[in-house]
């Protein structure tokens, strides 16, 4: 009944990346390495990372008519994503600024470009796709009320079809309306973005993901997965709290890999995998994912997966 696993709504960005030896401080020069430039954005890097696991992925984004964008399709499809939901045009292609150290931890500056003009209207427009998805997974790289259309469009379903199962990472964080909140299954964050969203509650100067967890699920999202970085991942549903830990692997850069356990946790989800199966899936490729340098280049096939 469905065209696709996993339709991603979001951002598509041109990656610049410099190895530095230190990240700089305010004010503060330090010399890095060549220049080099990756296809990345978050909504751009979960749909290639879910495509070259085996999903059946699309992509609605909106990117630059420029040499940038034209990179950035050239990946999706290569991947084997369907740009049918790329829209082209309008303003400048995203761009993310990005700084990587020795520790393979980064910083990054996103200049949003076409991002930006990802709109409600383009969401309405684009139904179709959204009634062909048995999950759809959002960040908020685009506007937010285009966010919200997306979260809408889903819970009202299409006749009698229900819409898609909405997984939703707050990246950059932001105050999400209750309605969003309340279709998230799940919300998946990390621990500054669990901080974030917990900020007007004292459990969001705790250090126990455990309570980030039962504190976010009060807030109204069918279920929460909390990111840990090599730690694993925690994943809270109301009637129970879990646990998955990671593969133990030496990283090299961590540019996209909660990406890649995202984009895998949707397509799992999309293929009946219940919660927590579907996060033991998506923290091994999130860990393969950080062995390699780059966004989408380090993302893992089904093999490396099952080999890992």
């Amino acid at each position: 009944m469905h065209d696709y696993d996993l339709l991603v709504v979001g951002s598509a960005n041109a990656d610049l990346v410099i190895g530095v030896d230190r990240r700089p401080g305010a004010g503060e020069t330090v010399l890095g390495s060549d220049l080099v430039v990756h296809p990345g954005g978050k909504g751009a890097n979960q749909a290639v990372a879910a495509a070259r696991l085996g999903a059946r992925t699309a992509l609605l984004a909106r990117v630059g008519d420029d040499d940038y964008g034209r990179v950035l399709l050239d990946s999706q499809r290569s991947a084997g994503v369907d740009t049918v939901g790329v829209l082209v045009g309008g303003a400048p292609t995203g761009v993310a600024l990005i700084t990587v150290d020795p520790s393979g931890d980064n910083s990054i500056v996103v200049s949003q470009g076409a991002n930006a003009r990802l709109t409600p209207g383009d969401v309405r427009a684009a139904a179709s796709l959204l009634a062909a998805a048995r999950v759809v997974s959002v960040q908020l790289e685009i506007p937010l009320e285009s966010v919200a259309e997306v979260v809408r469009t889903a819970a009202a379903g299409f006749g009698e079809r229900p819409g898609p199962r909405v997984v939703l990472n707050p990246s950059p964080a932001a105050p999400l309306p209750n309605d969003v909140l309340a279709a998230c299954d799940p919300l998946v964050v990390n621990e500054h973005e669990a901080r974030f969203l917990l900020s007007d509650d004292q459990v969001g100067s705790s250090d126990d993901p455990e309570e980030w967890a039962e504190a976010l699920l009060s807030r109204g999202p069918r279920s929460v997965v909390v990111t840990l970085g090599g730690e694993g991942a925690l994943v809270a549903d109301g009637d129970r709290t879990v646990l998955v830990p990671s593969p133990a692997v030496t990283a090299v850069d961590t540019t996209g890999a909660g990406d890649a356990f995202t984009g895998a946790l949707a397509w799992r989800l999309g293929t009946d995998d219940d919660l927590v199966t579907a996060v033991r899936f998506a923290v091994r490729v999130g860990a393969a994912a950080v062995t390699r340098a780059g966004a989408q280049a380090s993302f893992p096939s089904a093999e490396e997966v099952a080999a890992l």
